[in-house]
């Protein structure tokens, strides 16, 4: 107890220390066309993921050496993306990298390739999603402790899959960055550097657990993020957008800019369903049939709401806004 207190104190103290030089340095967000907050908030705060990790890291015995590695290597070019445009085939090349080094971490390259390129597309589907979401307050740093929470839960009451204090350091962590983060007026922002650093955490955890347990539905615990990204670009293709340009198109943007409500109303309601869709997962949902059918339920569930709140014409004519 003492130690977590001890750590959380730490990270309060890292956080506002990182507040500085961002100011320094003016490592800040200002709203834009495609913004859904209106003041200029501090970006990267979210770098007190990696910060928790290495700390863990160099803590308890410089244990999952590869994964660190790669977490290092793809926190450091997100950040500097947060402050500079990098070149894309830089920032890919990094990231494949990192996703090289995850790999080597799980013991996946004595798998069959197909296994490989599962994975890849778990790994880069799940980073650009995280990426993709964070843009209002609370929404990446809630639904992060819920997954996290989750992991911990699966860890202490159901399979151990990974190291406890990893767990608990990383909560520690992100409740730093909710303390900032989930208000009304954000102290800062995750930047990419957040969204990307705590986006390769969980997929590393949840990658130890599908492998421990060999359940590939555990990914679910991420379900609300991966319908929310795979049906905004394929109504962003049906539209015949460019879907790698930035865009205000997802589902919790419209609830945000068309219909203006509160941003931490939106977050804690993402919250409320991945909880409830988490505790029928990790306690009913036994074998392959039923996961099918819950997927497929919660797809259906989730495309009607769209098409109910945000129009036919919305979601399927082109639109700039």
């Amino acid at each position: 107890m003492w130690i977590a207190l001890i750590y959380l104190f730490v990270f309060f103290i890292v956080e506002f220390g990182y507040f500085k030089l961002a100011r320094h340095f003016n490592i800040i967000d200002k709203p834009n066309s495609r913004s859904s907050h209106h003041q200029v908030t501090i970006r990267g705060g979210g770098i007190i993921f990696s910060i928790a990790a290495i700390t863990w890291y160099f803590v308890n015995g410089l244990s999952y050496s590869y994964f660190i590695a790669g977490l290092v290597a793809i926190t450091c070019i997100s950040f500097l993306d947060d402050i500079f445009t990098l070149n894309n085939k830089l920032r890919l090349a990094i990231h494949f990298t990192a996703v090289v080094l995850l790999f080597q971490q799980w013991g996946l390259f004595s798998f069959p390739w197909y296994w490989l390129a599962l994975a890849l597309i778990f790994v880069i589907g799940t980073i650009n999603a995280y990426n993709f979401m964070d843009g209002i307050n609370g929404i990446t740093g809630a639904y992060s402790l819920l997954a996290i929470a989750t992991l911990f839960y699966i860890h202490t009451h159901i399979i151990a899959f990974t190291s406890t204090n990893l767990l608990v350091i990383t909560a520690l962590a992100l409740l730093v960055f909710n303390f900032f983060n989930f208000r009304i007026k954000a102290k800062c922002f995750a930047g990419d550097v957040g969204s990307v650093s705590i986006a390769f955490i969980l997929i590393f955890l949840i990658g130890q657990l599908i492998l421990v347990t060999h359940n590939f539905g555990y990914i679910l615990l991420l379900l609300i993020y991966g319908l929310e990204t795979s049906t905004t670009v394929f109504f962003r293709k049906i539209r015949k957008e460019n879907i790698f340009e930035a865009h205000r198109s997802h589902f919790y943007q419209y609830l945000a800019n068309q219909l203006k409500w509160n941003h931490l109303i939106i977050s804690g309601l993402y919250f409320v369903v991945q909880l409830l869709l988490n505790v029928i997962l990790v306690n009913i949902i036994d074998n392959l049939a039923l996961l099918l059918l819950f997927i497929a339920m919660v797809s259906i569930i989730f495309l009607v709401l769209r098409f109910l709140v945000e129009g036919k014409k919305y979601l399927m004519e082109p639109h700039t806004s």
